[in-house]
């Protein structure tokens, strides 16, 4: 079965909306939305290596997949007023450039696990802190994670991947101005607590929480704790919204 492009909130406009991050499904954050229920009404939408595969000849740099989401939201009636955007691993630099390139479309950012920190590099530190990150993830959701993989492929991730590291997120969230809640788990060395403390410096209105549990997969493995702070950063945001 072919992934799906997109997952609607059953009843209501949406508040929110994720993006998957690289190799995973729109189907695995169905357990983030059902958390945050009918209190913020979330869509998920996927892209091309983040949900979807992705064609050979895919653009798949930040810009390129920010240009193609605001496409999507307005193709499936989301634009309408300024959501809370959700991004997760690599898809926070989606949504960070969404809210750069499309600052109208985007009330508030929450960026979860968000990379690329740039002392990953060289790529064997990269390794190294993934294997240190796996290890602490819950065991069960591994056989989940795995069929999200077989279903988009990985053809397009390494490309993603790449493009992705080139970029630096924090001159991305220098050049935005709404509200961004930064997310982290207290086992993730991907996105560790220090990377997220040093974005939270970039600018004013940028604010990072690291959660009670959980590593780097946290929409799969710890979606009501997440959830919280979601509908924390989407009631303040809807309350400093203009009325008029």
């Amino acid at each position: 079965m072919p992934p799906l492009p997109v997952l609607l909130p059953p009843a209501g406009p949406a508040l929110a909306v994720t993006v998957p991050g690289l190799g995973l499904t729109a189907a695995s954050y169905g357990g983030l939305v059902d958390a945050l229920g009918a209190v913020v009404p979330t869509a998920v939408v996927a892209l091309p290596a983040m949900g979807l595969r992705a064609d050979p000849g895919a653009a798949l740099d930040p810009e390129s997949s920010a240009d193609e989401l605001a496409r999507r939201l307005d193709e499936h009636g989301l634009a309408d007023r300024p959501l809370v955007l959700v991004g997760h691993s690599a898809s926070c630099q989606v949504v960070a450039e969404l809210a750069r390139r499309h600052p109208h479309t985007v009330a508030g950012l929450v960026l979860v696990g968000p990379t690329a920190d740039p002392r990953m590099s060289p790529r064997r530190r990269l390794v190294a802190r993934w294997l240190r990150t796996a290890v602490r993830e819950d065991p069960r959701r591994v056989p989940g994670m795995l069929r999200s993989y077989a279903t988009t492929r990985l053809s397009g991730f390494a490309r993603a991947l790449r493009a992705a590291r080139r970029r630096d997120l924090r001159a991305t969230l220098a050049a935005t101005t709404m509200p961004v809640l930064l997310v982290g788990g207290p086992h993730d060395h991907l996105a560790p607590s220090g990377w997220l403390d040093a974005l939270a410096t970039t600018r004013p209105g940028i604010e990072a929480v690291t959660m009670t549990q959980g590593a780097h997969n946290l929409p799969q493995t710890h979606p009501a704790e997440l959830a919280g702070h979601i509908v924390t950063l989407t009631r303040r945001v809807c309350r400093e919204a203009p009325t008029g």
